[in-house]
């Protein structure tokens, strides 16, 4: 009886059956129902026991029913046995192994006792998105027992689903969560304890079945080998992990005397990658300034130095990259990147409302709420004293644009942010149509520089090589001291992805500015290429028996029909001989052809040996001894396309399917349904101003890159004008949450 009841609490209680867990523009809904009443009181017990011991509930998530599920509390400061609201960790797997929401199994819940204004951690989350991994995060409402428990803000938890999907390795490879259970050795700093596991065993959380000798060595490496140290760690994104905790002010992190909230993952290069974790104290929430933690107010943070710590032998880490000059302009690169897409305009503070617009009636209408909703309002702005409501009250919180504001202005004015760095434009390569297993020069225009790289790889899973580039005359680059730059690489059948560093001996600058966590496209393919892949179909298209089965879209870049007889798709890299186009298979001038990858080959017409996974594959197109195209793609979402943008020639993007047809109109609606996207100008070098005349309220917009990363996201009102200043040229996707689509090129 009681699921039933639950289930008609759900209903009434507003949830959406199959709703995004993570839905920025929806406040997921979760219903608690313990068979004790004395539910609080057991898991006060294991908390303060120390113990993992979860209390079983029936759950329901959006109108989803789960049973049993183990429901614990944590937290560290933000736990208390007199909250009347603690943060929560449900696993819907507990005790059924099956049991997850969309692929997701542990929901992990904050409750907000620490920030007044409660868009921190979501806000931090979705900037840091931007230049590394990191995680899913919005709003959730809790019920327990029928009753309105309250507003958490809700992360995705950084686990085996999470590394292996976005690193693309195996799941079981090495993962610590860096928060210390004793701070004895100096807490999760990276330094090197010497060749005993026992101080690692307290300084570092280990979350797999193994690992200790490769962190080990990965603190002798950054101490002891810092010229090898790219070699065991990902020093990219460690960078950028540092340069997100200065700017935003996160002093809850590695870079202050905490030295903790972050995860490190070991993966399939045998290298450690960085993820961000734990933001509820971002934007000088929790307190230091020039002094360090504790060691000034609030409303200083502003003024903390962005080599804060780098010359303290207790941050290995951020010594490694002091004492490396390129590391450091690095840093520096990536400081202002996030400063320049973030803070330059005030965007942020236009963001920050939106998100609170979500969540606003259920922040108003929490009975254990820290702070009113208008305390949240002014805390985007101004510095809150005290708390409102039940709980201990938060007193001198900062306001964010209090804070930022002035930050942006300290930081841009130091003179290491204030030096000329390079200019990089004009990338290109020769030939400029490239085919399979051949050698292809890179270019670029580059000014201001003393020296400049090529990053390069043809697998999102793999390493980005480095490769210097010159201004010789010598290496595709036109005339010695013209100023472009090239390097010869060699290309196999996948496109490359690519990346270039430049720097004099003041500053730096990476293109794209993303770099590495984004990249440039170089298309690598025939006369034939594979132009979309829909790997989970439950509705785009229908076979000839009207099964709605996975499909392979090939495109002829020619203006004559090709004869397919003698070529080979494979998922197999080591059988390229797996499904052959049965002969006389032609695909016309300039047209498409559809293979269904059912593996129903029993069915006529074009149906492989072969499934596609949602999971993420290879797909190979080769005359059964030499590959012409590699595509390897990732997770997939069900009924979207990941195809190539522009058609035929671009790089592939997540976006509606255009079945048999050009990627270029893929729309999602009927045009005669909803007016279009006013963009103007377009193309654009600096700013747009968008408008939707036949709009009565306001839409949620995002923009996409053509690599299906998400750059921007805004509430539109009727018009609004987005700066583009600081984006790489190339063109980008927007779409908003009505289904209007429309193209912007930035040059």
């Amino acid at each position: 009886m009681k699921f039933y009841i639950t289930l008609l609490l759900a209903l009434s209680f507003g949830a959406v059956l199959g709703q995004d867990l993570y839905d920025i523009n929806n406040v997921t809904v979760i219903e608690l129902t313990f068979e004790e009443s004395n539910w609080d009181q057991i898991m006060d017990q294991n908390y303060s026991n120390g113990n993992e011991d979860r209390l079983l509930a029936s759950c329901i998530v959006n109108g989803e029913p789960f049973d049993s599920v183990g429901v614990k509390y944590k937290g560290n400061s933000t736990y208390s046995a007199n909250n009347a609201k603690n943060p929560l960790n449900i696993k819907l797997d507990y005790t059924i192994g099956s049991q997850d929401y969309d692929g997701f199994y542990t929901l992990k819940l904050s409750n907000g006792d620490k920030d007044p204004s409660f868009v921190r951690e979501v806000l931090s989350y979705e900037v840091t998105r931007k230049y590394m991994y990191a995680p899913l995060c919005n709003y959730a409402k809790v019920y327990i027992n029928g009753s309105y428990y309250g507003l958490f803000s809700s992360a995705e938890s950084i686990n085996k689903k999470f590394v292996s999907e976005r690193f693309l390795s195996n799941e079981d490879n090495p993962l610590f969560k860096c928060n210390a259970i004793s701070n004895q050795y100096g807490g999760s700093s990276l330094a090197y304890l010497g060749t005993s596991q026992a101080p690692y065993e307290v300084s570092y959380e280990i979350q797999s079945d193994a690992g200790w000798p490769e962190l080990m060595a990965l603190t002798d490496a950054i101490e002891n080998d810092p010229s090898n140290v790219e070699d065991i760690l990902d020093i990219d994104r460690a960078i950028w992990m540092v340069a997100i905790d200065n700017v935003l002010v996160n002093l809850d992190s590695y870079i202050s005397q905490m030295v903790q909230n972050y995860y490190l993952f070991y993966d399939d290069n045998d290298r450690f990658d960085c993820v961000k974790w734990d933001f509820n104290e971002s934007f000088g929430r929790f307190g230091g300034g020039p002094g360090g933690p504790g060691g000034g107010t609030q409303v200083n943070t502003y003024s903390l130095d962005p080599f804060y710590n780098f010359t303290d032998s207790s941050h290995p880490l951020l010594q490694l990259i002091n004492n490396n000059a390129q590391y450091k302009r690095m840093y520096v690169a990536h400081c202002k990147t996030i400063l320049e897409e973030n803070f330059a305009d005030g965007g942020y503070l236009q963001r920050a409302q939106a998100i609170q617009a979500v969540m606003q009636d259920a922040h108003e209408t929490d009975p254990s709420a820290f702070f009113t909703f208008s305390q949240a309002q002014q805390n985007l702005t101004e510095t809150v004293t005290s708390g409102g409501g039940p709980g201990p009250g938060g007193g001198g919180t900062v306001g964010i644009t209090e804070l930022m504001d002035a930050r942006y202005d300290f930081l841009m004015s130091e003179p290491e942010f204030a030096a000329t760095a390079p200019s990089i434009s004009n990338l290109g390569s020769a030939p400029s149509i490239v085919l399979a297993n051949t050698s292809v020069y890179l270019t670029a225009s580059i000014s201001d520089a003393d020296y400049a790289y090529l990053g390069y790889r043809d697998d999102l899973a793999d390493v980005f090589a480095k490769t210097q580039l010159f201004d010789d005359g010598n290496h595709g680059d036109g005339s010695a001291g013209d100023g472009v730059y090239g390097a010869q690489i060699s290309v196999a059948a996948s496109d490359v992805q690519y990346y270039i560093y430049a720097e004099n001996s003041e500053a730096g600058k990476f293109s794209p500015v993303r770099a590495e966590h984004e990249f440039h496209t170089l298309i690598v393919g025939g006369d034939v290429v594979i132009n979309e892949v829909m790997a989970s179909n439950s509705s785009t298209a229908e076979d000839q028996d009207g099964e709605f089965d996975d499909w392979i879209e090939l495109f002829n870049r020619t203006g004559s029909s090709i004869d397919l007889s003698g070529y080979f798709l494979t998922d197999d890299e080591n059988d390229l001989n797996k499904w052959q186009f049965p002969s006389g298979t032609s695909i016309d001038a300039n047209g498409y052809l559809i293979v269904w990858a059912d593996k129903d080959t029993l069915q006529t017409g074009l149906h492989t040996n072969f499934k596609l996974s949602a999971d993420g594959e290879t797909l190979i197109l080769s005359d059964g001894g030499t590959e012409f195209q590699r595509v390897t793609f990732g997770v997939q979402t069900t009924d979207m396309g990941y195809a190539r943008v522009p058609n035929g020639t671009g790089a592939f993007v997540i976006q509606e399917p255009t079945f048999n047809a050009n990627n270029d109109n893929a729309t999602g609606i009927s045009e005669s349904e909803l007016a279009p996207l006013e963009i103007y100008p377009n193309p654009t070098r600096d700013f747009f101003h968008i408008s939707m005349s036949d709009n009565t309220g306001s839409e949620f917009l995002e923009i996409y890159d053509l690599m299906g990363n998400l750059v921007h996201q805004e509430q539109l009102q009727r018009t609004s004008r987005i700066s583009v200043s600081n984006w790489s040229a190339g063109t980008y996707i927007l779409r908003t949450d009505i289904g209007r689509v429309a193209k912007l090129i930035k040059q």
